[in-house]
């Protein structure tokens, strides 16, 4: 009798919003035509459509109620339960498709792209705890093992037969500065087998993804010691969960380290180890050996033992761009659909989206996570170039150009996206607060990738010691790295009729006055003979300046690059007349976002009058007209299913109020009309006349 009495869901058609039906028609950008661009192609669209398909018909990866209201136990396991049908129904249809598969970095990369793009982000709105088995662990067996243990553990891995990995490097005390790390391993040449140790509380593992409850095995990093020499860091597989029971093996404490900001499917963990015992081709070895009387065998350059983190860091780039033009596309749709206040008093309220100061929040961050993509494509080529000269084992290679590149790029783009984000969901008002709008995933993912794999400040430390040493070898007048070329050019800023070319100039120009500040002030305190300072004690000195010139050299080298690629492309006729012509405004746009964002370092290195600057924002806002005709187009062109962005905002049909209404009332807290609190708690309250 009592839910007689509730007021019952209203029925509603899924009918397309007339305002979103309207955007469509009158855009000049064809969507289906952008959607194969961004795809790679059109056969590659309609795989990954039928892909998704595939799934998201499938009625078993439904969820009954939105993850929000469950508790973190529950999530991580419908998340494994979720994931454990997933990768069966995924194996067959790869089976079916892909037969022979080879795996490879490339291979790895593909999938693992496949689980944080749009599929996996359709299912795992969290992400998932078996992610970092498929990139770090699977990508540091390839790159670190020999042939031998690739063939006891890569198929397995593969296979997840009895092998389920992650990666153990971040430890409670440490994290970026590597050489830190307290984990130890001892040889004992008697037995032929390593002894590990997390000998303090600080040396405990700490945030390795699927290590908390799901990992049964970890390739662990770890100080190495051979007859008490120290050997620098090296990687071991350890196995830590038993194959049978999954019960921790002895001398093993690992556990969850419990709820995150975001990425809570991942099932990030700690690890303690004492006296564990592997044997001695547990050592990854593929770039240094312990022969069995102890002898260090150094192979390849020690460098190659970070290659996990550089892949990561590459990689994350296209992570990163991914949420934030999800974030983008609900921001965008949800903008349309919402009327607010009339720009013109004798016509009705318009969309929010005709305001400028709309198109200036989300307009912007289209084109920061296209012109992202741009340069992502190029730096995978760079890591696939670099990775090839160094298995040819060529004597001059680009390592050091390329590490220094993925640190600023990974630290830049993160620190970007996730600001971005930000502001896009503050840009949807307060729904965008709602966790069903979804913002709060995207954006604890996209701001976790600030952190992981390298903390912003001591990335951008690192790619500035390179462009110190880049500057100086500029002086000597030697050849510098491509991406650095810009050092050696003291011209300054020739003010012309192309405002793009002005202002990447600009930038460049202000990237090689602060590189050359951080130098002076390296510079100034090692020569001051009072205080006898060290190098190390001068760089920190210096930091400010030194961070500063990375972020300046990210921001040149991200539009120089984007405005090559997108040439590149055209010149090869890679693209449709019309998505070339909307995509060249959405770079153009990127520079000069970039370019006006960065003023206190622009003008602080250019001469530039006020009309100047003007100029590039009347262009600025000229861009903003042009392309707020085809916002809608372009974001339906990222061909986002309404599963992948998981947001009542930013559904393909425009519904967001019967959508809000909708979710509200599957909230459990909705399924009676009195709570069980009024009778225990409020109710005697009352009663009690406070």
């Amino acid at each position: 009798p009592a839910k007689a009495n509730q007021i019952k869901p209203l029925r509603f058609t899924m009918s397309v919003n007339s305002d979103l039906e309207r955007e469509r028609a009158g855009a000049s950008l064809v969507s289906e035509e952008f959607a194969r661009w961004w795809a790679g192609g059109g056969v590659q669209l309609e795989e990954r459509r039928a892909l998704e398909r595939h799934f998201y018909e499938d009625p078993a990866f439904e969820e009954a109620v939105h993850p929000s209201c469950l508790s973190y136990k529950e999530r991580y396991e419908q998340t494994v339960a979720n994931a454990t049908r997933f990768l069966a129904k995924l194996r067959n249809w790869q089976q079916e498709k892909q037969p022979q598969l080879s795996l490879s970095v490339s291979s790895l990369r593909d999938f693992r792209m496949l689980l944080s793009g749009s599929l996996g982000t359709g299912l795992f709105q969290q992400s998932f705890p078996l992610r970092v088995h498929f990139s770090m662990f699977m990508t540091t067996l390839l790159g670190q093992g020999t042939e031998e243990q690739q063939a006891q553990w890569l198929s397995r891995a593969w296979h997840m037969d009895g092998v389920l990995g992650t990666y153990a490097q971040t430890e409670l005390g440490h994290g970026t500065y590597v050489r830190g790390l307290e984990t130890r391993a001892d040889y004992d040449p008697e037995k032929e087998e390593f002894v590990l140790n997390t000998p303090t509380q600080s040396s405990y593992k700490w945030w390795p993804g699927g290590l908390g409850n799901t990992a049964n095995v970890a390739i662990v990093l770890a100080q190495l010691y051979v007859k008490g020499k120290h050997h620098g860091l090296q990687s071991f597989l350890v196995r830590i969960r038993d194959e049978r029971n999954h019960q921790p093996l002895p001398g093993v404490d690992v556990g969850d380290i419990g709820p995150r900001l975001g990425g809570n499917g991942v099932n990030n963990g700690f690890l303690g180890l004492r006296d564990v015992r592997i044997p001695r081709n547990q050592m990854l070895m593929k770039n240094a050996q312990v022969l069995a009387d102890g002898t260090f065998v150094q192979g390849r350059p020690p460098l190659l033992l970070y290659g996990t983190m550089v892949y990561v860091r590459v990689i994350t780039l296209k992570d990163v761009l991914f949420g934030l033009l999800q974030a983008a596309t609900i921001a965008t749709r949800y903008s349309i659909v919402r009327r607010q206040s009339r720009i013109d008093e004798d016509k009705p309220e318009v969309s929010v989206l005709d305001h400028i100061t709309q198109q200036a929040k989300i307009l912007p961050q289209i084109a920061r996570g296209v012109s992202y993509r741009l340069v992502a494509d190029w730096l995978w080529r760079f890591y696939e170039q670099v990775m090839a000269q160094l298995e040819s084992n060529a004597t001059r290679h680009s390592l050091p150009e390329l590490h220094a590149l993925s640190c600023c790029l990974k630290a830049v783009s993160t620190d970007e996206a996730s600001q971005g984000v930000d502001l896009l969901r503050k840009s949807c008002g307060g729904h965008g607060f709602l966790s069903s709008a979804n913002f709060d995933s995207i954006y604890g993912l996209t701001s976790a990738a600030y952190t992981y794999e390298g903390e912003f400040t001591v990335l951008l430390l690192q790619t500035a010691r390179f462009l110190v040493r880049q500057y100086v070898d500029g002086m000597k007048r030697k050849v510098l790295p491509p991406s650095v070329s810009y050092l050696r050019d003291a011209s300054r800023l020739s003010w012309g009729k192309d405002l793009t070319a002005n202002c990447v100039r600009a930038l460049e120009i202000s990237a090689m006055e602060q590189v050359r500040q951080a130098w002076q002030s390296q510079s100034i305190h090692k020569a001051d003979k009072r205080t006898g300072m060290s190098d190390q004690m001068a760089s920190n000195l210096a930091g400010r300046q030194l961070s500063a010139a990375s972020v300046a050299h990210a921001h040149a080298f991200l539009t120089r690059n984007a405005l090559e690629e997108l040439a590149s492309q055209r010149k090869a006729g890679n693209i449709p007349r019309k998505v070339s012509e909307v995509l060249g405004q959405l770079v153009e746009m990127f520079v000069l976002d970039t370019f006006l964002r960065q003023a206190g370092c622009v003008l602080r290195w250019n001469n530039i009058t006020g009309t100047q600057w003007g100029f590039v924002e009347r262009r600025f806002e000229q861009l903003l007209a042009a392309l707020r005709p085809n916002a809608l187009a372009l974001v339906d062109g990222f061909d986002f299913h309404d599963r992948v962005l998981g947001s009542t905002l930013g559904c393909h049909d425009g519904r967001v109020y019967e959508r809000l209404m909708e979710e509200a009332r599957r909230n459990p807290l909705n399924q009676e009309p009195v709570n069980s609190s009024f009778h225990n708690h409020l109710l005697p309250m009352m009663r009690g006349k406070l």
